[in-house]
């Protein structure tokens, strides 16, 4: 985890372990936060009704930390599966497909030369127009940067314990993690962290949902994907 050849606050890289968990192919789309606004009444997020984020299989963005935890409490409630954000050790782990010697979810390829990154973006595109990585996760470090559990410091790897680490007890930002439509390279290397307070609603965080698996989880997704008559509100 990490880099020692980039940014302080990616070093020094470590050795860390993770419990297995599971987590969604891709970010949580609008149409599904579409559902969790209407059963709920919970805030819109930031621009909700622009144009330009409308599309259902946009990446949902504009949510802060806050709303993204009460998402996954909702769909926790709703399946009977323990739904919660990825710490970041857990979201590193994922986007390395399984590999130590990436720079990026797919590979070494600098973003800038790729085709797809090209050109002027003005939102997110929808999710999983790329291939996926080696465990089958779309969007892996792109187009939205996603919340993670944790708090963040700059410092924190140098005293972060090898077996699951969930970030220092307190803090002033929650970690992120991925690349955004905003920026003019859009994708992110793995190892790159950022951060945000966690009240903040940024039109380019999105979030992912993971869990713990167990003998009684199961694949009950249907009141993931459900969506009412056209999947939208207004």
């Amino acid at each position: 985890m990490g880099s020692d050849v980039h940014f302080p606050w990616e070093s020094p890289r470590h050795r860390v372990f993770t419990d297995a968990f599971e987590m969604a192919e891709v970010p949580v789309r609008r149409s599904q936060y579409a559902v969790f606004l209407s059963e709920t009444g919970h805030d819109s997020p930031r621009d909700w009704r622009n144009p330009a984020f409308r599309d259902p299989d946009q990446p949902v963005v504009g949510v802060s930390w806050f709303d993204a935890l009460a998402y996954c409490r909702w769909l926790s409630e709703e399946t009977g599966d323990p739904w919660r954000l990825p710490t970041e050790a857990e979201w590193e782990r994922a986007a390395t497909g399984g590999r130590d010697d990436l720079g990026y979810s797919w590979g070494n390829q600098a973003p800038e030369t790729l085709p797809y990154y090209q050109g002027e973006w003005t939102a997110p595109r929808p999710v999983g127009q790329r291939p996926p990585n080696e465990y089958g996760l779309f969007n892996m470090g792109d187009n939205v940067h996603e919340w993670c559990q944790d708090w963040y410091a700059a410092d924190y790897y140098a005293i972060s314990p090898p077996e699951n680490p969930g970030g220092p007890p307190s803090g002033t930002r929650r970690v992120s993690r991925g690349g955004s439509w905003r920026h003019a390279i859009r994708a992110s290397r793995i190892a790159h962290r950022s951060s945000l307070p966690p009240d903040y609603r940024y039109t380019d965080y999105g979030f992912r949902l993971v869990r713990d698996p167990s003998p009684a989880t199961t694949s009950r997704i249907a009141p993931v994907t459900r969506e009412r008559s056209s999947g939208e509100i207004t």
